[in-house]
Protein backbone atom coordinates (compact mmCIF):
# COMPACT_ATOMS: atom_id res chain seq x y z
CA UNK A 1 0.00 0.00 0.00
CA UNK A 2 1.28 3.44 -0.95
CA UNK A 3 1.80 5.49 2.23
CA UNK A 4 3.29 8.53 0.55
CA UNK A 5 1.64 11.65 1.98
CA UNK A 6 0.58 14.37 -0.47
CA UNK A 7 2.52 17.60 -0.39
CA UNK A 8 0.55 20.44 1.14
CA UNK A 9 0.75 24.21 0.95
CA UNK A 10 -0.47 26.25 3.90
CA UNK A 11 -0.48 29.90 4.87
CA UNK A 12 0.38 31.19 8.32
CA UNK A 13 -1.17 34.66 8.44
CA UNK A 14 0.91 35.89 11.37
CA UNK A 15 4.00 34.79 13.30
CA UNK A 16 1.71 34.68 16.36
CA UNK A 17 0.07 31.60 14.79
CA UNK A 18 3.31 29.80 14.02
CA UNK A 19 3.31 27.61 17.17
CA UNK A 20 0.27 25.78 15.77
CA UNK A 21 2.33 24.54 12.80
CA UNK A 22 4.64 21.54 12.81
CA UNK A 23 7.48 22.78 10.64
CA UNK A 24 10.01 19.99 11.02
CA UNK A 25 9.03 18.38 7.70
CA UNK A 26 8.08 21.58 5.89
CA UNK A 27 9.82 24.23 3.86
CA UNK A 28 8.97 27.65 5.27
CA UNK A 29 8.87 30.65 2.97
CA UNK A 30 9.17 33.88 4.94
CA UNK A 31 7.25 36.76 3.38
CA UNK A 32 7.71 40.42 4.28
CA UNK A 33 6.88 42.19 1.03
CA UNK A 34 7.23 45.75 2.39
CA UNK A 35 10.22 45.44 2.55
CA UNK A 36 12.58 42.97 4.20
CA UNK A 37 12.00 39.87 2.07
CA UNK A 38 12.05 41.92 -1.13
CA UNK A 39 15.34 43.58 -0.16
CA UNK A 40 16.88 40.27 0.93
CA UNK A 41 16.00 38.67 -2.40
CA UNK A 42 17.35 41.69 -4.27
CA UNK A 43 20.56 41.83 -2.24
CA UNK A 44 21.34 38.14 -2.60
CA UNK A 45 20.66 38.37 -6.34
CA UNK A 46 23.01 41.35 -6.56
CA UNK A 47 25.91 39.42 -5.14
CA UNK A 48 25.79 39.87 -1.38
CA UNK A 49 27.88 37.07 0.06
CA UNK A 50 25.38 36.55 2.88
CA UNK A 51 22.76 38.32 4.95
CA UNK A 52 22.71 37.53 8.67
CA UNK A 53 19.21 38.11 10.14
CA UNK A 54 19.23 39.11 13.81
CA UNK A 55 16.45 39.95 16.24
CA UNK A 56 17.62 43.15 17.90
CA UNK A 57 19.46 46.36 17.15
CA UNK A 58 21.86 45.55 19.99
CA UNK A 59 22.73 42.21 18.43
CA UNK A 60 23.31 43.92 15.10
CA UNK A 61 25.73 46.40 16.69
CA UNK A 62 27.85 43.51 17.98
CA UNK A 63 28.89 42.87 14.38
CA UNK A 64 30.32 46.36 14.02
CA UNK A 65 33.75 45.13 12.95
CA UNK A 66 35.52 43.04 10.35
CA UNK A 67 33.87 44.69 7.38
CA UNK A 68 30.23 43.74 8.01
CA UNK A 69 27.61 46.05 6.51
CA UNK A 70 25.07 46.79 9.26
CA UNK A 71 21.41 47.42 8.42
CA UNK A 72 18.63 48.19 10.89
CA UNK A 73 14.98 49.19 10.47
CA UNK A 74 12.30 49.90 13.02
CA UNK A 75 8.77 51.13 12.31
CA UNK A 76 9.65 51.63 8.64
CA UNK A 77 12.62 53.95 9.21
CA UNK A 78 16.38 53.44 9.30
CA UNK A 79 17.55 53.18 12.90
CA UNK A 80 19.61 56.20 13.91
CA UNK A 81 23.32 55.53 13.59
CA UNK A 82 22.98 52.94 10.81
CA UNK A 83 23.82 53.57 7.18
CA UNK A 84 20.93 51.57 5.76
CA UNK A 85 17.67 49.89 6.70
CA UNK A 86 15.59 47.61 4.50
CA UNK A 87 14.91 49.72 1.42
CA UNK A 88 15.64 47.69 -1.71
CA UNK A 89 17.52 50.68 -3.11
CA UNK A 90 20.17 50.06 -0.44
CA UNK A 91 20.79 46.56 -1.83
CA UNK A 92 21.97 47.36 -5.34
CA UNK A 93 24.98 45.56 -6.79
CA UNK A 94 27.39 48.45 -6.29
CA UNK A 95 26.52 48.57 -2.57
CA UNK A 96 26.34 44.88 -1.60
CA UNK A 97 28.39 42.71 -3.97
CA UNK A 98 30.83 40.58 -1.99
CA UNK A 99 29.63 41.91 1.36
CA UNK A 100 28.07 40.23 4.37
CA UNK A 101 25.14 42.24 5.68
CA UNK A 102 23.81 42.01 9.23
CA UNK A 103 20.13 42.92 9.18
CA UNK A 104 17.47 43.51 11.80
CA UNK A 105 13.94 44.60 10.91
CA UNK A 106 10.64 45.07 12.67
CA UNK A 107 9.00 41.95 11.26
CA UNK A 108 10.91 39.97 8.65
CA UNK A 109 14.06 38.95 10.51
CA UNK A 110 11.97 37.99 13.53
CA UNK A 111 9.90 35.62 11.38
CA UNK A 112 13.07 34.00 10.09
CA UNK A 113 14.36 33.43 13.61
CA UNK A 114 11.00 32.07 14.80
CA UNK A 115 10.98 29.58 11.93
CA UNK A 116 14.46 28.46 12.86
CA UNK A 117 13.44 28.07 16.50
CA UNK A 118 10.63 25.74 15.42
CA UNK A 119 13.11 23.63 13.45
CA UNK A 120 11.73 24.21 9.99
CA UNK A 121 13.25 21.74 7.55
CA UNK A 122 14.35 24.59 5.31
CA UNK A 123 13.79 28.36 5.44
CA UNK A 124 13.55 30.38 2.23
CA UNK A 125 12.74 34.02 1.55
CA UNK A 126 10.08 34.96 -0.98
CA UNK A 127 8.97 38.10 -2.75
CA UNK A 128 7.15 39.13 -5.89
CA UNK A 129 10.63 39.77 -7.31
CA UNK A 130 11.46 36.05 -7.34
CA UNK A 131 8.02 34.39 -7.15
CA UNK A 132 8.23 32.24 -10.29
CA UNK A 133 11.76 30.98 -9.60
CA UNK A 134 10.73 30.26 -6.00
CA UNK A 135 7.55 28.37 -6.88
CA UNK A 136 9.23 26.35 -9.62
CA UNK A 137 11.89 25.25 -7.12
CA UNK A 138 9.24 24.34 -4.54
CA UNK A 139 7.49 22.19 -7.13
CA UNK A 140 10.72 20.24 -7.63
CA UNK A 141 10.91 19.30 -3.94
CA UNK A 142 9.09 16.58 -2.03
CA UNK A 143 8.33 18.60 1.12
CA UNK A 144 5.19 20.45 2.08
CA UNK A 145 5.30 24.24 2.20
CA UNK A 146 4.24 26.80 4.80
CA UNK A 147 4.02 30.39 3.57
CA UNK A 148 4.71 32.57 6.61
CA UNK A 149 3.39 36.12 6.46
CA UNK A 150 5.56 38.35 8.65
CA UNK A 151 2.75 40.90 8.97
CA UNK A 152 3.17 44.01 11.08
CA UNK A 153 4.01 43.41 14.73
CA UNK A 154 2.14 40.09 14.55
CA UNK A 155 -0.93 41.65 12.93
CA UNK A 156 -2.36 40.54 9.58
CA UNK A 157 -1.05 42.40 6.53
CA UNK A 158 -2.62 42.64 3.10
CA UNK A 159 0.61 42.70 1.10
CA UNK A 160 2.09 39.55 2.62
CA UNK A 161 -1.22 37.71 2.30
CA UNK A 162 -1.57 38.72 -1.36
CA UNK A 163 1.85 37.28 -2.09
CA UNK A 164 0.90 34.08 -0.26
CA UNK A 165 -2.22 33.86 -2.42
CA UNK A 166 -0.18 34.38 -5.58
CA UNK A 167 2.16 31.56 -4.52
CA UNK A 168 -0.77 29.26 -3.71
CA UNK A 169 -2.16 29.90 -7.19
CA UNK A 170 1.13 28.77 -8.73
CA UNK A 171 1.38 25.69 -6.49
CA UNK A 172 -2.21 24.48 -6.18
CA UNK A 173 -2.11 22.07 -9.12
CA UNK A 174 0.67 20.07 -7.49
CA UNK A 175 0.06 20.68 -3.78
CA UNK A 176 -2.97 19.99 -1.62
CA UNK A 177 -4.25 23.22 -0.03
CA UNK A 178 -4.04 22.44 3.68
CA UNK A 179 -5.89 25.24 5.47
CA UNK A 180 -8.55 27.92 5.26
CA UNK A 181 -5.90 30.62 5.40
CA UNK A 182 -4.47 29.39 2.09
CA UNK A 183 -7.93 29.39 0.50
CA UNK A 184 -8.58 32.90 1.82
CA UNK A 185 -5.20 34.18 0.59
CA UNK A 186 -5.88 32.73 -2.84
CA UNK A 187 -9.32 34.32 -3.01
CA UNK A 188 -7.89 37.68 -1.91
CA UNK A 189 -5.18 37.48 -4.55
CA UNK A 190 -7.74 36.72 -7.27
CA UNK A 191 -9.66 39.80 -6.17
CA UNK A 192 -6.61 42.05 -6.34
CA UNK A 193 -4.42 40.50 -9.05
CA UNK A 194 -5.44 42.81 -11.91
CA UNK A 195 -3.96 45.82 -10.11
CA UNK A 196 -2.21 44.88 -6.91
CA UNK A 197 -0.65 48.31 -6.47
CA UNK A 198 -3.99 50.07 -6.45
CA UNK A 199 -5.54 47.44 -4.20
CA UNK A 200 -2.75 47.83 -1.66
CA UNK A 201 -3.18 51.59 -1.37
CA UNK A 202 -5.72 50.77 1.35
CA UNK A 203 -3.17 48.76 3.35
CA UNK A 204 -1.86 50.16 6.60
CA UNK A 205 1.76 49.44 5.68
CA UNK A 206 1.44 51.32 2.38
CA UNK A 207 0.13 54.31 4.31
CA UNK A 208 2.99 53.99 6.79
CA UNK A 209 5.62 53.98 4.06
CA UNK A 210 3.96 56.84 2.21
CA UNK A 211 4.23 58.97 5.33
CA UNK A 212 7.97 58.27 5.23
CA UNK A 213 7.99 59.47 1.60
CA UNK A 214 9.23 56.16 0.22
CA UNK A 215 6.44 55.26 -2.18
CA UNK A 216 9.14 54.22 -4.68
CA UNK A 217 9.95 51.28 -2.41
CA UNK A 218 6.35 50.08 -2.64
CA UNK A 219 6.37 50.18 -6.42
CA UNK A 220 9.71 48.38 -6.54
CA UNK A 221 8.60 45.59 -4.22
CA UNK A 222 5.54 44.82 -6.36
CA UNK A 223 7.54 44.09 -9.51
CA UNK A 224 7.19 40.53 -10.80
CA UNK A 225 10.09 38.20 -11.56
CA UNK A 226 12.92 40.71 -11.75
CA UNK A 227 15.38 38.32 -10.04
CA UNK A 228 15.97 34.57 -10.33
CA UNK A 229 17.68 33.94 -6.99
CA UNK A 230 16.29 32.31 -3.84
CA UNK A 231 17.77 33.11 -0.42
CA UNK A 232 18.03 30.14 1.96
CA UNK A 233 19.03 30.10 5.62
CA UNK A 234 22.18 28.07 6.27
CA UNK A 235 23.92 28.28 9.65
CA UNK A 236 22.04 31.48 10.44
CA UNK A 237 23.19 33.12 7.22
CA UNK A 238 20.97 33.77 4.23
CA UNK A 239 22.86 32.72 1.12
CA UNK A 240 21.96 32.04 -2.49
CA UNK A 241 20.20 28.71 -3.02
CA UNK A 242 19.81 29.12 -6.79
Amino acid sequence: MDNIQPRTVGVCLSPALLPSYNLEESIVVVIDIFRASSSICYGIHNGAEAIIPVLTVEECIKYNSNGFLLAAERNGAVVEGFAIGNSPFSYTEDKVRGKTIVLTTTNGTRSIQLSKRQRAKKILVGSFLNITTLCNWLKSQQQSVVLLCAGWKENFSLEDTLFAGAAVEKLKEEFFIRDDAAHAALDLYKLAKEDIGTYLKKSSHSARLEKLDIEADIEFCLQLDTVDSIPVLADNRLIKLV
